[in-house]
């Protein structure tokens, strides 16, 4: 059916997502993987933090541990991935839902932000959405970006790399706060979490894994 470029802003490989989109994708797709982080020392990323103010991305590398790395660093590598893993792909998705400007790529590149925000803007636009983002860092900036998207949106922050049970409280908080849908935003939340958190709140949840794999699967 094709190639499909998946470029983390950490290190590849990222099982803990691939292993999912590969079984939604079926069968017959190849998948290629790459980072934005890959050919660096954790003393060299540690570098890459975001400063006082900074827009901050949250990722994992190789040996599972999780960073926080400042968007402006993250840019330029990002660019040069996706750039050079166009060339063997018929499609490249983008592991991360920052807000990133188009980048530069012979194939088509899927950004997870756009298709979620656009998903959520069509079913859910004068709802009271919850957004679940990994750091405390984001949270005020996550409230501007999805309030754009329209109704009343409410934050609270909970890692996919953490303890689950901070996510199960960040659930009852949304819930108790009469939320109608709950966004996970990060690619770092997997399937079993989304599961979690719609038991616990009781309204629908939307994924970006999956949002972005059947986007993927028309496009092949």
């Amino acid at each position: 059916m094709g190639v499909v470029g998946a470029v983390t802003i950490g290190q590849a490989p990222r099982d803990d997502i691939v292993s999912e989109l590969r079984l939604l994708l079926g069968g017959g797709v190849s998948i290629v993987e790459a980072g934005a982080l890959d050919d660096l020392l954790h003393e060299e990323i540690a570098a890459l933090a975001p400063a006082a103010g900074e827009a901050v991305l949250v990722t994992r590398l190789r040996d599972g541990s999780s960073v926080r790395v400042a968007h402006r660093h993250i840019m330029p590598r990002l660019a040069r991935v996706v750039e050079a893993l166009a060339r063997r792909a018929d499609l490249v998705l983008l592991l991360c839902t920052g807000t990133f400007p188009p980048l530069h790529a012979a194939c088509p590149v899927l950004y997870p932000e756009r298709l979620l925000r656009n998903f959520v803007q069509a079913v859910a636009s004068d709802w009271h959405i919850g957004v679940v983002t990994p750091d405390t860092g984001q949270v005020a900036e996550q409230q501007t970006r999805w309030s754009e998207v329209g109704g009343r949106v409410t934050v609270c922050a909970a890692s996919p790399y953490e303890d689950v049970s901070r996510l199960a409280e960040a659930a009852r908080d949304l819930a108790s706060q009469r939320v109608d849908l709950i966004v996970l935003d990060s690619l770092g939340y997997n399937v079993a979490a989304k599961e979690m958190v719609r038991e616990v709140a009781g309204v629908p949840v939307i994924l970006p894994r999956t949002v972005l794999a059947r986007a993927a699967a028309e496009l092949l």
